[in-house]
């Protein structure tokens, strides 16, 4: 089965999406239409911005949610999906893939949640760190032991966790994690406490405007960040997306569940190829290949 998965923050590059821009008049509407309803030339910044500018969240989000979707789309026909999953941000891309949010709802989606989450992480200073080489039990022991804020954020593959929360808590548990034998326990250079209790006010926000966005059926299951599991139903969708933000991401189990349910092409749309990385560690049988245009 053909299973398509979209990436999240991270994949953003200057110059993404200009190859479609220029070449697909698809693409130069859909694109030009964003800058309409961001307000701002989005174009701009992805085309010939600097990666400064790019890592703003209000930026990054859009973009890499831009490049994915519209992607699948100048793919034409050849664009079927059987499943789709997306990482963090990436799960919106896939849900305008699998036709549950139009491209216009899906883009005001995402830019409210990124202003969302950049609010968030100006109320209390918080980091993320990737952690490399432990058992996710031992990483999510030592979160649960040091005090303060800090939770097990995204289960990128196996042995690759990245824990999420309050500066001083995710340091410390560093520190307790390389003494536990972590062969890395590295904070990483972004803006906030992504997919932790600290973004409940972001949450907050979001939930008000995707509980008032209009979810349609989807032609295929889509296997999200908090259940992991397949999801058809458009209020679970709905809910599970709420949830997302203050939700780990489960990329390893979900990749773990499409492959147990007959996925075995796995295909990265959007920018980078990280995604098909991770799913070669969780499932080295699984094919993965990059969405290709003629």
């Amino acid at each position: 089965m053909k299973a398509y998965i979209f990436p999240g923050q991270g994949a953003q590059f200057v110059g993404m999406g200009l190859d479609i821009y220029e070449k697909y008049p698809l693409a130069q509407e859909l694109f030009e239409n964003a800058n309409d309803i961001l307000g701002f030339s989005i174009t701009d910044v992805m085309f010939e911005g600097t990666p400064e500018d790019l890592k703003q969240t209000k930026v990054t989000q859009p973009a890499i949610f831009l490049h994915s979707v519209i992607l699948s789309k100048v793919m034409g026909d050849d664009f079927k999906p059987e499943m789709v999953a997306g990482h963090s941000l990436g799960e919106f891309s896939a849900l305008v893939a699998n036709g549950v949010l139009s491209f216009e709802d899906g883009l005001r989606l995402v830019a409210q949640r990124a202003l969302a989450m950049q609010k968030a992480c100006e109320l209390q200073p918080s980091t993320m760190a990737a952690v490399l080489g432990l058992e996710d039990e031992v990483v999510e022991r030592i979160c649960r032991e040091t005090p303060g804020i800090v939770v097990a954020a995204n289960y990128n593959c196996p042995g690759q966790l990245v824990i999420s929360g309050e500066v001083e808590a995710v340091n410390l548990a560093c520190e307790k994690l390389k003494e536990a034998g972590a062969r890395r326990a590295l904070v990483l250079p972004v803006g906030g406490a992504f997919h932790s209790p600290l973004m409940q006010p972001a949450r907050e926000e979001l939930a008000s405007a995707i509980e008032n966005t209009n979810f349609g059926n989807p032609v295929c299951p889509i296997y999200q960040n908090v259940t992991t599991t397949a999801v058809t139903d458009s209020a679970e969708i709905k809910d599970n997306l709420i949830a997302q933000l203050t939700a780990p991401v489960k990329w390893t189990q979900s990749i773990q569940q499409m492959v147990k349910d007959g996925a075995t092409l796995f295909t990265e749309v959007g920018p980078g190829k990280v995604l098909q990385g991770l799913v070669r560690k969780i499932s080295p049988e699984s094919e993965t290949t990059s969405a290709v245009i003629a």
